[in-house]
């Protein structure tokens, strides 16, 4: 896969765009606003206000990290319409006999019912660059071979 692109829909980059907003500015103030109030209180020690405050500013800060580096590697739109697996595609797939359709890439892309593996996923880095028609084998986490047939791949419209 390439290092340096998440394919994102434009409904998708800025729903992650907003979120990291939110993080950054009001999300965080408010934050560390109670944390600065627990701090007042005085024993910090026996403090548990200000202890689950920090933790939630230290998961507030890990998103924030996490959607600023898929943010700064986001190519908005689709993929070319090539019948090549990369990130962005909705792949229709035969999977160890059974007819799976999901989309290859991030979570944060999809809406509703379709499953998403990541293409650094076992089954992602086994389909990712092969086309229609090829079959590929990959081995899953529990050890076992699982053969894949690529039947299609579309650009996810979102």
């Amino acid at each position: 896969m390439s290092e340096t692109t998440t394919w994102l829909t434009q409904d998708a980059y800025d729903r992650m765009k907003a979120e990291f907003e939110r993080l950054t500015g009001p999300g965080r103030d408010e934050i560390v606003a109670r944390i600065a109030a627990a701090r007042a209180e005085g024993d910090l020690s026996e403090n548990g206000g200000y202890h689950a405050a920090r933790e939630e500013l230290a998961l507030n800060d890990a998103r924030a990290a996490e959607l600023r580096a898929k943010l700064e590697k986001a190519k908005v739109g689709t993929p070319e319409d090539d019948g090549v697996v990369e990130a962005g595609m909705v792949v229709t797939a035969d999977v160890a006999g059974n007819e799976m359709t999901f989309l290859l890439g991030s979570r944060e892309m999809a809406s509703g019912d379709l499953d998403v593996y990541s293409p650094d996923s076992p089954l992602g880095a086994a389909i990712y660059g092969r086309s229609m028609g090829e079959t590929v084998s990959y081995q899953a986490p529990n050890g076992k071979t699982i053969k894949v047939k690529i039947k299609s791949a579309k650009p996810y419209e979102g």
